[in-house]
């Protein structure tokens, strides 16, 4: 079940992006770090209504934000549609245990498919230029890389942008 995150979702949360990046360090990918995701970005994404998590069996499985908001690195980025009507995936995370079995895909079909709903154009997304497992999980969705952006606080690497024309 997918459902909007609760306040008391936000420890859980965590805990599986601590997992995620610890299992991405432990691959050489230092995408996630002690500045990225912070509780304070879960936090406004709850705020916003714009923060979902997956359970099975009623356990926290795995988290996404379906957001309406353009951070201002997107700017630059020759999106394939225009500015206004993209809705924007954030910090999905799957807990490292329970990887491989659907939970990601099952996520990245809800926001879509939400995004189908309620009329925009496209969904965008980053993803670490170093992550080749994200990139592949991306393009094999239809998405196109369209350029990079940085998150110096994140990593001297880019981040690939990629856009799903709805």
């Amino acid at each position: 079940m997918i459902r909007l995150a609760k306040i008391s979702d936000i420890d859980g949360i965590l805990e599986i992006t601590r997992s995620c990046a610890a299992k991405m360090q432990g691959d050489g990918i230092y995408q996630w770090n002690e500045h990225y995701p912070s509780k304070q970005a879960f936090l406004k994404d709850l705020e916003r209504g714009e923060l979902y998590i997956k359970e099975v069996d009623g356990k926290l499985v795995g988290a996404i934000v379906v957001s309406t908001f353009m951070d201002e690195e997107y700017v630059p980025v020759q999106w394939l549609t225009p500015n206004c009507n993209s809705s924007y995936i954030h910090r999905i995370c799957v807990d490292p245990k329970l990887q491989g079995k659907g939970h990601a895909q099952k996520l990245m079909d809800f926001a879509e498919e939400q995004s189908r709903e309620k009329g925009f154009a496209s969904v965008r997304l980053d993803t670490f230029s170093q992550n080749k497992r994200n990139q592949r999980f991306y393009e094999q969705r239809g998405y196109q890389k369209l350029g990079d952006i940085f998150f110096p606080k994140q990593s001297s690497h880019p981040f690939h942008c990629y856009e799903l024309v709805l």
